[in-house]
Order: structure tokens, then sequence, then C-alpha cells
């Protein structure tokens, strides 16, 4: 048995997204400081371990000025920002990443995007050279070092930042994506891997194959997988709430839109195999939402779902983040009768 830590993640709403029914606006769960705040204390107290601040371009509250104004509030709980490759000055990014990883005690995590800019559309290969070299530059001067820098986005000349992280050399950089310029891009530059829940075979086949491709830069990663549990006292129940869910998702949402990048696809293509895999995972919400991020879900027991938690697990995968549709009644029920369940069998 693997004695590797177990981190269990919840995810803050910074992106007006934090809706029971996917896609559909409710006033209620609108992004604020305050309500995500109320997300971030609900979340330590819960006993989880980090917390998503997801980016986004138009929608939302700013993530690191969010972060900043959390990160006296929390004693024990990481942060795992979301960076948007573009969007910022690499070298005054490194200093606020810095920063915020010294106002953390060394708690800070970062979640590397490739992604578009407004008004920009760029081909995957353009956006991800720019995105290898915002993550050469931010690790060459996270980690001390000088930098001359002369890329296809980014010219730099004698940059240098006297503002050094909490942890040494830098902290760690998640990133995630299922075509092979994300595989290889990852492979050569991050510390974790992110990825959505899929089948156990397949898990493992994506586990060893990324292994391999870090393996030939001479590196290794660890692997982070996003679920959505949902949870009754029986199994009966959990399947009816999934059901339940369901039914209105499709009723207020319409038609399913078509896949948008390579994980939608994988995550459509188990869709339309089973609804069901490995007795647990049900892909009926992908299937009903074009599968645009975290639909993956587990149903259960509390002990049914960590112990399909825990298979993962066991195959390498020692970073969850987890994600609910009632909130903030799911981050506590989560956090009191799953994460107990998952940290003693990990």
């Amino acid at each position: 048995m693997t004695t590797a830590p177990c981190e269990v993640s919840w995810f803050s709403a910074l992106c007006d997204d934090d809706y029971e029914f996917l896609g559909v606006p409710d006033l209620n769960l609108q992004s604020t400081f305050a309500h995500c705040r109320d997300i971030a204390l609900t979340a330590e107290g819960g006993g989880f371990d980090n917390l998503l601040l997801p980016s986004g371009y138009g929608l939302g509250i700013d993530t690191i000025a969010f972060a900043a104004g959390i990160a006296p509030m929390l004693r024990r709980m990481r942060l795992l920002a979301a960076i948007r490759c573009g969007e910022m000055w690499p070298p005054q990014l490194a200093r606020q990443l810095a920063t915020l990883d010294q106002m953390l005690g060394g708690r800070l995590t970062v979640n590397i995007i490739s992604s578009d800019m407004p008004g920009e559309t760029l081909a995957s290969g353009p956006r991800y050279a720019r995105t290898r070299e915002v993550m050469h530059i931010l690790a060459t001067l996270l980690n001390g070092a000088g930098l001359d820098h002369q890329g296809e986005f980014y010219r730099i000349e004698g940059a240098y930042s006297d503002i050094k992280p909490f942890q040494q050399p830098y902290p760690r950089l998640f990133f995630g994506g299922s075509s092979d310029g994300a595989l290889e891009m990852g492979a050569a530059h991050c510390d974790v891997f992110a990825i959505f829940g899929e089948p156990l075979a397949e898990t493992r086949s994506r586990i060893d194959d990324f292994r391999r491709r870090a393996a030939a830069f001479g590196r290794r990663a660890g692997f982070n997988m996003s679920l959505r549990p949902i949870m009754a006292a029986t199994e009966g129940a959990a399947w009816d709430k999934a059901h339940s869910l369901l039914a209105d998702i499709e009723r207020k949402t319409g038609e399913a839109p078509k896949p948008g990048n390579h994980s939608s696809e994988r995550l459509l293509g188990y869709a339309a195999r089973a609804d069901v895999h490995d007795e647990r995972l049900w892909m009926g919400i992908a299937r009903a939402t074009g599968a645009p991020g975290n639909t993956s879900c587990l149903v259960g027991t509390p002990d049914q779902i960590a112990a399909a938690v825990l298979r993962y697990y066991q195959l390498g995968i020692h970073s969850f983040l987890l994600r609910g549709f009632e909130n903030p009644q799911d981050t506590v029920a989560i956090g009191r009768d799953l994460i107990p369940l998952i940290k003693a069998g990990a």
C-alpha cells in the first residue's frame, strides 16, 4: 500500500459558477468577496487541505487579489491560485506569487492555465509555446536567478526579483490537459498533472503514459484528479439525488453544447460507452452539459465514495479536487462525512 500523503481540495467560486444547475446563474451565489471568503473559511474548518481559486477574464473577482485578502484569515489550508498565461507580465507575476507564498507561510500552489486572451484565438501550438515561456520565466525568477530571455512572446533583459517565495525552490505548479501538446508541456514543466475523473483502467494508462513522458525530461510529477461526489445515507438515496440533479439540469439547460476541448471529448466518449463505470463513476452530468469541466461524479454513501477515491489513490493519484452541487451544504457534508474516511484509508 502506498503511504504518500493524500491531499483533498475544494473549489472556490471566484468566477460566478457556484451553481447547483451547471450553467444556470443563481443570483444568491454570485461571486463576491464575502461569499468566496465564507467558502474558504468553511473549507478550512471542514478539513480540506487546499482550495482552488479559479480565474476568468470576464467573470468574478480577481484571483491574486482574493488570495492576498484571504491569506491572513487562514491558518493551515493551502491555496491553489489559477494563473492564465498571457494575462500578466511574468516578472511582475513572479513577485506577486512570491509575496503570496510569504503571506501564506509556504502554503501557495499555482494552477497554470494555457488560455487565449480577450479578443485573441491562438492555435494550441502557439498557446503552449507562450505557456512554456511563462513557466520558464516564473521558475527562474522564483528560484532566485537572474534572467535574460529572448522568446517568441516575451523579451526580457536583466530581470531579477529579490522577493523570494517561502517555499524553495518555488511553489508547486499544477497543469492539466489531454492533447499531445498539453501532455508534453506538462511533462517538461509541471509538478502536479491534473486530470478529470475517468474509469480506472484509462486512468492507469494516463498515469503510466505521463510518467514516461516526464521521465524523458528527467522529471517526476504527482497527479491530481477532479471529481464531484453525490452522497446520501443510502446508495439508493444517492442515485435518486443524482438522477434528480440530472433531470433538473436537462430541464433548465436544454440540449448539451458540443465539446470545447480534448478533455471534454474524452469525458463524452466515456459517457457514450456507459453512464456508470467502475460502480461509482457516473457520467450523466458530463453527457448532459457537454463536459465543460469537472463533471465526473462519484455516487454513493460516504463509505462507498471514499472506497472509490482510494482506488484512484492506489493508482498514484495523491491529490483530489472535489466540488459539490449544493453549496455550502456540500462543503460541510463532504468535510464532515467523506474526508475522514479518505484520510483514514490513505
